[in-house]
């Protein structure tokens, strides 16, 4: 943090050298120290705005890039909305531009070059789990070192009255009060992950810990937090009435409409030529007819039934026994353009109509059949809470989970989906749409 800001503050100085190499300074523009140390405040404000200075970031380089983004997004105007009211304070475009071009370059070879040097283990969080028995067994799915980004786990408290199943090796057989543990190992987190907390919860250890300055969250939370998802196998319904999130109305919903009107006109007004080509080849390799958009009813918000618009990919009669079917790897129903419109993504671009129409939003869980809908809710448990939001063209569950054509896979994303629902946000949108770029660029998850 101090690197940084030092960076920002010279920044100035050495664009104002950049700027004037060779030629006379202007001596309006001095001093220089007070517009360095708003410039400094500025980037310093945003950046912490944004999150870049938290102590525990899990986002990745994709979130990172996204949050850095939107800093100098919100620098520049906050600079900008200063100069205007501030005149005196003004620097001059060409030391503006240079300054704001060090200091993001700076920001970004600093980091990098700190990531790379310092070992990931000293940048993680050592979290100590509570419990050794079957809750605390599905930590288990966290095998790889992509799994644990940002944490390490230093074992499994035994706690009396608990069967443990976790590995013997794993396993901590406490002989001291646990904040002793906790600080003579620099615990940050704690991970209560009890069968059952009726007996010998250990509440007064617990309490201490949490009182001396260390997070005590519940395996649940744990996570859905690390993982970006739900997980079914240990929900209840008074987990979804009494934690954080769900929150849809008011100033949200208006900026997140707004976005989806905007975002889908802005797609329809560069990609109709691209539209049109494609309704040019669906409509010639059938011969001169046939339908060339495809249309299906789907189950929107609120379950209330509506019709999505995609370019057809399979040919005419696709299910002749009238019977819906998940679209398979290799579907001999495909078509050879539909193949490639459903690689490139481009199959989906008619979908803009039902966001415009107000049907669908950019963003969101994607909108099922009613069949599947039906079938899924009596075999999947809390299915119908995905329904409570617009269906999207695409979403959480599409950028962190590969595409599904089964019930399983229909359970798996629908812990995605539930994630979504609960910590909808306007950043989250943008880091889905910054990960769905990525997706259509490589053709990932296409069928």
């Amino acid at each position: 943090m101090s690197i940084e800001l030092a960076l920002f503050y010279s920044a100035i100085y050495v664009g104002a050298e950049i700027r004037f190499w060779g030629v006379e300074f202007d001596d309006e523009l001095l001093p220089l120290w007070p517009k360095a140390l708003l410039f400094s405040s500025v980037i310093f404000v945003s950046m912490t705005a944004m999150g870049l200075y938290k102590s525990q970031y899990r986002e990745g380089m994709n979130g990172m890039v996204l949050r850095l983004g939107a800093c100098v997004i919100i620098a520049l105007a906050a600079m900008s909305l200063l100069f205007y009211l501030f005149p005196y304070l003004f620097l001059g475009r060409g030391i503006f531009a240079w300054s704001f071009v060090i200091a993001v370059s700076g920001v970004v070879v600093i980091r990098v070059i700190f990531f790379n040097s310092v070992g990931s283990d000293a940048l993680r969080r050592n979290v100590l789990v509570l419990g050794a028995g079957k809750r605390a067994e599905q930590f288990k799915l966290l095998r790889r070192k992509s799994d644990q980004f940002g944490f390490r786990i230093l074992g499994y408290v035994h706690v009396a009255g608990e069967h443990d199943v976790m590995p013997e090796g794993c396993v901590i057989r406490l002989d001291v009060p646990l904040i002793d543990y906790v600080q003579q190992h620099n615990v940050q987190e704690i991970v209560v992950a009890l069968e059952d907390r009726r007996k010998s919860f250990p509440v007064d250890d617990l309490l201490d810990c949490k009182m001396s300055g260390v997070d005590v969250t519940e395996a649940l939370c744990f996570f859905e937090r690390e993982t970006g998802r739900v997980r079914l196998e240990t929900l209840h319904p008074s987990w979804f009435i009494f934690s954080d999130g769900f929150r849809h109305a008011g100033f949200q919903l208006t900026v997140k409409r707004g976005f989806d009107v905007l975002a889908s006109s802005s797609i329809l007004f560069l990609a109709w030529p691209v539209m049109l080509l494609a309704a040019l080849a669906i409509f010639v390799e059938n011969g001169f007819k046939g339908p060339i958009l495809y249309k299906q009813v789907r189950v929107g918000q609120n379950w209330r039934l509506f019709q999505v618009f995609k370019f057809r990919s399979m040919v005419v009669d696709a299910e002749q026994d009238g019977s819906p079917q998940w679209a398979q790897k290799n579907d001999s129903r495909v078509t050879r353009i539909g193949r490639f419109l459903r690689r490139s993504r481009i199959d989906e671009l008619p979908q803009v109509f039902n966001v415009l129409k107000g049907d669908m939003s950019f963003i969101g869980p994607r909108p099922e059949r009613p069949e599947f809908v039906e079938l899924l809710a009596e075999k999947i448990p809390y299915y119908a809470e995905r329904h409570r939001v617009k269906p999207g063209i695409t979403g959480w569950a599409q950028v962190r989970y590969p595409y599904g054509a089964s019930d399983d896979d229909a359970r798996e994303k629908l812990q995605y989906d539930l994630y979504y629902v609960k910590n909808y946000s306007l950043f989250l949108d943008c880091l889905i749409m910054f990960q769905t770029a990525e997706v259509v660029i490589f053709g990932a998850g296409a069928r």
